[in-house]
């Protein structure tokens, strides 16, 4: 099992992508719940607490214990594919009932101010243009694969605003030092946070995670305060995303926050879903 790749639709995850996919449950859920309401996504949630409780013979508990006990239970398994299934889906779809309901920011339209790429490692420099899949930007490569990679960091987003934020308390950041891929400015920062979703140039994404602050971004920050980037901080976080939509990204590109025409773009199917769970019994 850890030798082969796990697929689910066009992704693709290593066992240990998975493992820390679950692992991050959590977090993954409750940033993308937080401050919202839909009673359909709650049950989605409940329910998914459910399935994987009865997948891993754990008593209940929340998403965040259980999908750490999921982590450590299932690596090396054949029930790892099934119950990442389950939550990568779930978690699309709690997404698409909190839009449903209401619970998304306005539409906002901003630009790209900078792209940015590397061989591994920090700084990413500047380019005018890329072409993303659903791995992410073509021949963008992170150095420290056991923390980076999986499906949902696909693309990392920063803005300029924060950045010259940043810049005015005397750290020493530019674009694309901190690893972002794409720098946008124009946006409502603070809207732009897990479950929303983007368009940028041709490409659909789906803001999954805030990204974590990082010790190879120190040289940055005054006295490596790497911390001044985390979302505990206020929104001053870079944020990882899902391609859902392959294409091309040129500088000065308009970046559209919650496009009212993304309802072209299916979510995983409710099919899926039904065959993940299904999986569980078998």
């Amino acid at each position: 099992m850890s030798g082969s790749p796990l697929v689910i639709g066009p992704y693709r995850f290593t066992t240990n992508d998975a493992v820390r996919t679950l692992g991050n449950l959590g977090g993954l859920w409750a940033s993308q719940m937080d401050g919202r309401q839909s009673t359909t996504a709650d049950r989605l949630g409940t329910d998914l607490a459910r399935r994987i409780a009865t997948a891993i013979d754990h008593p209940p508990a929340s998403l965040d214990e259980l999908g750490r006990a999921a982590a450590k239970a299932l690596r090396d398994t054949p029930a790892l594919l099934p119950v990442l299934l389950d939550v990568w889906t779930t978690v699309r779809a709690a997404s698409d009932a909190l839009r449903a309901d209401g619970q998304m920011p306005a539409s906002a339209v901003g630009r790209v101010v900078q792209l940015s790429a590397s061989g591994g490692g920090v700084p990413k420099l500047a380019v005018p243009a890329v072409d993303v899949g659903f791995r992410g930007v073509a021949g963008d490569v992170q150095r420290v694969r056991v923390h980076h990679g999986r499906p949902w960091q696909a693309l990392c987003i920063y803005a300029d605003e924060v950045i010259e934020e940043l810049r005015a308390e005397g750290h020493p950041i530019k674009r694309g030092s901190v690893g972002e891929n794409i720098t946008v400015a124009g946006l409502p920062w603070p809207e732009v946070r897990p479950g929303v979703l983007l368009r940028i140039g041709t490409v659909l994404a789906h803001v999954q995670a805030f990204a974590e602050p990082c010790s190879s971004n120190a040289a940055f920050f005054v006295g490596g305060d790497v911390h001044r980037m985390n979302i505990t901080r206020g929104p001053v976080s870079r944020v990882y995303a899902t391609v859902l939509r392959p294409g091309r990204i040129e500088t000065d590109d308009a970046v559209v926050l919650e496009p009212g025409d993304a309802g072209d773009i299916e979510s995983l199917t409710a099919s899926s879903r039904s065959n993940g769970q299904n999986a569980y019994a078998e």
